[in-house]
C-alpha cells in the first residue's frame, strides 16, 4: 500500500507537498478549499501548476482531494440538492486542475426519503457531473459511510447498486474507510475476519473498484455506527488490526491516507501512525523523510484479483 496522509493547504499547495515528504508519506489527500464553505476562492493557474510540478519532482505516488462536508448528493430536499450538485460539480473542476488522481466523497444522506430513492438520487448526482466533464480524468470514489442517521453506503449492497447504474463505470470507484468500515460491523483484525470482508467485497462491488483507502483506527466499537476517528493502536482496531489489510499485496499499487486526530505536535502525530503501520509489515521502518514506502518493496501487482 502506498501509504501518506491529509494535509493542510493554509500554507500554499506545494507546502502540502513538502510536509508530505517531511513526514515520509508518499501519498497526498488535501481539501482544495475549506470544508465548511459551499464555495471557495479560485485557484490560481499558477498555483496549480506549482502544485503538479510539486507532486511530480517529489515523487508523490499517489493524490486526492477530499470534497466538503456541506455537499449531500441524496437529499431529497430541492433546493439542498442543487446547491450541493453544484458545490460537487466545482470540486470536480478543481480537482481537474490540480492534476490529482482521484475526488473522494461521501455519498450522502437520504434524511425522510427511501434507501432507494437517496441511492437513486445519488446516482442522478454522479452521472449528471460526470455529463459536465465529458473528459475529465480524476476519478470519482465513493467513501463508505459508518451507518450513522440515514447516511447511505455503509452496506456494501448499497455501493454496489451505485456503482452499476453510473453511466461512465471507469469514472467512478470506491474509497474504504476503516473506521467505517469497523463502525459498520466488519471486524477486519484477523486474518478469518479479513478474508470474509474481502469475500463480501468480491461478491458485491468488486475489489477491483477500490481505488483508495483511508487508514483511521476507531474510537468506539465494533458495529457503532460512530464515525469517530482515533489513532493508529490507540483504538478499538489496534495497531495489529491493520496487519491483514497492509500485508495484501493487492492493495500494493493503491493509495492508505490517514485521517487520524492531530494535536499540538502537528503532523509528527502523522509520522508516528506512519510508523506504527510500517511496523506491521516487518522488518525496518523507513525514517521520516525519505519518501519511502514499504509497499514499494514488494511485488507489484496490476491487477486486483
Amino acid at each position: 500500500m502506498i501509504l501518506g496522509a491529509h494535509l493542510g493547504i493554509a500554507n500554499g499547495l506545494p507546502e502540502a507537498v513538502a510536509e508530505l515528504k517531511k513526514i515520509g508519506g508518499d501519498a497526498l489527500q488535501i481539501f482544495s478549499k475549506s470544508p465548511q464553505m459551499w464555495s471557495g476562492p479560485a485557484i490560481a493557474p499558477e498555483s496549480a501548476a506549482a502544485f503538479r510540478a510539486a507532486v511530480r519532482d517529489q515523487g508523490v505516488r499517489a493524490t486526492a482531494v477530499h470534497h466538503g462536508y456541506l455537499i449531500n448528493l441524496a437529499s431529497p430536499k430541492r433546493a439542498g440538492l442543487a446547491r450541493s450538485r453544484r458545490a460537487f460539480q466545482d470540486e470536480i473542476g478543481r480537482a481537474e486542475m490540480l492534476g490529482v488522481d482521484g475526488l473522494i466523497f461521501h455519498p450522502g444522506a437520504r434524511l425522510d426519503s427511501t434507501v432507494e430513492e437517496g441511492v437513486a438520487t445519488i446516482v442522478a448526482s454522479v452521472n449528471g457531473a460526470i455529463a459536465k466533464f465529458p473528459e475529465g480524468r480524476v476519478r470519482l470514489l465513493l467513501e463508505n459511510a459508518a451507518g450513522q442517521g440515514t447516511t447511505l453506503c455503509s452496506r456494501f449492497e448499497e455501493l454496489q447498486a451505485i456503482l452499476s447504474r453510473i453511466e461512465r463505470p471507469e469514472r467512478v470507484g470506491v474509497t474504504l474507510d476503516t473506521c467505517h468500515l469497523f463502525a459498520a460491523g466488519f471486524d477486519f483484525r484477523t486474518d478469518a475476519g479479513y478474508g470474509e470482508l474481502t469475500d463480501r467485497i468480491r461478491s458485491t462491488f468488486g475489489l477491483e473498484a477500490v481505488r483508495a483507502f483511508h487508514l483511521n483506527d476507531a474510537k468506539a466499537e465494533l458495529g457503532s455506527h460512530l464515525d469517530r476517528h482515533e489513532n493508529i493502536g490507540k483504538g478499538e482496531i489496534g495497531a495489529a488490526g491493520f496487519a491483514p489489510l497492509l500485508r495484501d499485496p493487492r492493495w500494493n499499487d493503491v493509495p492508505g491516507y490517514l485521517e487520524t486526530p492531530l494535536d499540538d505536535r502537528g503532523y509528527a502525530r502523522y509520522a508516528e501512525d506512519l510508523a506504527t503501520l510500517r511496523a506491521q509489515l516487518g522488518g525496518s521502518v523507513p525514517a521520516a523523510g525519505t519518501g519511502r514506502s514499504r509497499a514499494r518493496s514488494r511485488p507489484a501487482s496490476s491487477t486486483v484479483k
